[in-house]
């Protein structure tokens, strides 16, 4: 008999170069990428993986080829925290001949009905669905008749979240698995530091020996990452339209002119500033949380296109935006965290061309961050406030919705995401029934005796807040320390909870 070692070597041979084979096929790549064919052998072997890859590296195909490789039964679910960055990706896999779909609120009823019926009739290799699907008998119906071979979970930062961007559903990682059987399971991120990879790995439900860490390090030599101290909106579009006029971060000799994203955290100042462009004849498209599904889909679409290169854009504008060439990202307004702060950047020179990346440091937008910071973190008192009105005014609730909570119990701004984040967390703790509208007026639990302490509420606030000071240290360091500032904050910090 021959040795089982041996068999098993030649196995993983035969895998790999298969895996090669497909990749030029569908992606027209010749080798893989460092750490891509470690990341698939580990999966092809059953076992678990995190990947941490700057952004533009591809991930993607880290679970993309090992659903390749399966049997034609065989699916790959993905979980993915944005329709739009989902469908993205699914067209791409489908434009290269690729048997995959998403499952989503986008689809009607028909759609979605037609979509369940071939997941049964085991059509499909890939998969892709938001937590929240798992909410859906239907869904879970049609699901329960398939065999799982891969659970991938993208954007894993997600699972650590702890406040109004959470997805509660993210929570339930764990349970999902259970539901498909247990899965070999891969989290994918392009930002975690220590303690949110250890978190992620407790929330997936895995002991962290069971997971191994795939981590590439988040250097990306082609951008020129700049920070500019400013005072004042005059100094920031003096700098805007510098920065719109200069092509000094190009490689000598080469025109590799493409899309600029401004980010704004308000979309009252991305608002200003796009009427100043405009006074400029400076072309360009907006794009931030206030407009239509549609229109912010015609936008992306216009930007990726390169049918307009400019755009104003809060921080609702990033994931699924895979465009190659974006040379320029400005932050005209501070971003919330080093981690919102690396994502956005990440958006440019993916086709590892040089690229800029202008931060606009202006001191007076880190009180707009702290309010955010305290919108997003209710104390005990509106917590009592909340079970209070879910236990009293039930039928006020369910007629007038959360647009009634809003008003009653917290501040008039669009950025007083307090209800939602105490939804939320409501949700996850079993508290209602679910995290939106008429599911979360329904109580199915009592309140936790934690979120009547404060000092225990107040952590979440003080990581914020330590997240944001760190903003203002990495705006102090000098340019050549920068991208070693980064590698300590992502490699060695334990900021995030």
């Amino acid at each position: 008999m021959g040795d089982p070692a041996n068999a098993n070597m030649d196995i993983e041979k035969y895998s790999l170069k298969h895996a090669q084979q497909l990749m030029r096929e569908f992606f027209g790549h010749s080798t893989f990428r460092p750490s891509q064919s470690a990341v698939i052998q580990q999966v092809l072997a059953g076992k678990h993986a995190m990947v941490i890859m700057p952004t533009g590296r591809g991930k993607s195909m880290c679970f993309q080829i090992p659903a390749l490789l399966g049997s034609g039964d065989d699916l790959t679910l993905v979980l993915s925290p944005l329709i739009a960055l989902m469908q993205d990706q699914v067209d791409g896999l489908i434009a290269k001949g690729i048997d995959a779909t998403l499952i989503n609120s986008s689809l009607d009823r028909n759609e979605r009905e037609k979509r369940q019926e071939k997941l049964r009739e085991n059509h499909y290799r890939l998969l892709y669905v938001t937590p929240e699907r798992f909410r859906k008998p239907e869904f879970l119906d049609a699901i329960s008749e398939r065999r799982i071979r891969l659970l991938a979970i993208d954007e894993a930062h997600c699972v650590s979240q702890w406040g109004h961007d959470f997805r509660p559903d993210y929570s339930r990682i764990a349970d999902i698995r259970k539901q498909l059987g247990s899965p070999s399971t891969i989290a994918l991120t392009a930002t975690a530091t220590a303690e949110c990879r250890a978190d992620i790995v407790d929330q997936i439900g895995l002991e962290p020996d069971e997971m191994r860490l795939f981590h590439e390090g988040i250097d990306r030599p082609n951008l020129r990452i700049d920070v500019q101290p400013v005072m004042g909106e005059e100094e920031k579009l003096e700098e805007i339209l510098s920065a719109l006029s200069d092509q000094s971060h190009l490689e000598s000799g080469h025109n590799h002119a493409g899309g600029t994203i401004i980010y704004f955290s308000l979309i009252k100042t991305l608002s200003r500033f796009s009427d100043l462009l405009l006074r400029r004849s400076i072309d360009h498209v907006c794009y931030h949380g206030d407009q239509s599904r549609k229109d912010r889909r015609r936008i992306q679409n216009q930007f990726m296109s390169g049918e307009r290169d400019l755009v104003l854009a809060t921080p609702a504008f990033g994931m699924g935006v895979d465009k190659e060439d974006i040379r320029l990202v400005i932050h005209a307004e501070t971003p919330g965290s080093i981690e919102s702060y690396y994502q956005e950047i990440g958006r440019a020179g993916r086709d590892d061309k040089p690229s800029r990346c202008l931060w606009l440091y202006d001191q007076d937008d880190l009180m707009t961050q702290m309010q955010f910071i305290e919108w997003a973190n209710p104390d005990a008192d509106f917590y009592d406030r909340l079970m209070f009105a879910l236990e009293h005014h039930a039928d006020r609730c369910t007629a007038y919705g959360l647009d009634w909570l809003r008003k009653e119990l917290q501040r008039v701004s669009p950025h007083d995401h307090r209800v939602d984040t105490a939804i939320a967390m409501l949700d996850r703790h079993g508290v209602v029934a679910g995290p939106r509208e008429p599911e979360c007026f329904q109580l199915t639990g009592v309140l936790p005796e934690k979120f009547r302490d404060n000092d225990w509420l107040a952590e979440k606030r003080q990581r914020d807040q330590k997240r944001l000071y760190a903003m203002v240290q990495f705006a102090a360091t000098p340019a050549e320390e920068r991208q070693a500032f980064l590698n300590r904050y992502f490699l060695e910090s334990t900021i995030i909870g």
